[in-house]
């Protein structure tokens, strides 16, 4: 039920239908950090689509230390 309301309120707003289920996770962020959505209610909407394996992408994330080195080995 979460879900669907969720797919009901995201066609509202975009005038389309989520392509995939990430792009339901990063309307649900947004909607719980514009207060539109309760601690409970995201908690509840974002473990459904935890199981549903949506993601953030990679490039997503900031590293905590800009000065961070990566060794890549073969």
């Amino acid at each position: 039920m979460l879900i669907e309301n969720l797919i009901y309120r995201f066609t509202l707003e975009k005038k389309r239908k989520p392509l995939h289920v990430n792009e339901l996770l990063d309307y649900t962020q947004k909607a719980y950090l514009y207060g539109e959505l309760s601690a409970s209610e995201y908690k509840l909407i974002f473990s459904e689509l935890d199981q549903r394996n949506a993601v953030k992408p990679e490039n997503y994330f900031i590293k905590s230390n800009p000065y961070e080195i990566y060794y890549f080995t073969s």
